[in-house]
């Protein structure tokens, strides 16, 4: 369901499939936990295909209140424009703005360039 990697203080986050309402709150701590462990400089979470639903756009956001109470900034990417919407529109507005991307190479780029 999540794969991570993590290079140059920017730790990448794929989620494969969509939790369910079941599964987010394991996904959330999954992903908190990597946040709190690796405390990377970036984060960025791809949504796959198969993981736009609302239980993963949910996890989306609660993963940016988490980044932006640490004051870590982070990056959502799914291809899906309705989800993008979505992530935009929801994200919080205070402390580090939700950057949200279509396509992953560019989030990863940005976000490269801004840890430089």
């Amino acid at each position: 369901m999540l794969s991570h990697s993590l290079d140059h203080a920017v730790l990448t986050l794929t989620v494969h499939r969509s939790p369910g309402i079941a599964g987010r709150a394991e996904l959330v701590s999954r992903i908190e936990g990597l946040i709190h462990g690796y405390k990377p400089g970036l984060v960025v979470i791809t949504l796959e295909e198969a993981a736009n639903e609302n239980a993963a756009v949910s996890v989306v956001l609660r993963a940016h209140r988490v980044c932006n109470d640490l004051g870590i900034p982070m990056s959502a990417v799914t291809a899906s424009a309705s989800v993008r919407r979505v992530l935009e529109a929801s994200a919080e507005t205070s402390g580090h703005l939700l950057a949200v991307h279509p396509h992953a190479d560019h989030a990863v780029a940005a976000a490269f360039d801004a840890a430089a």
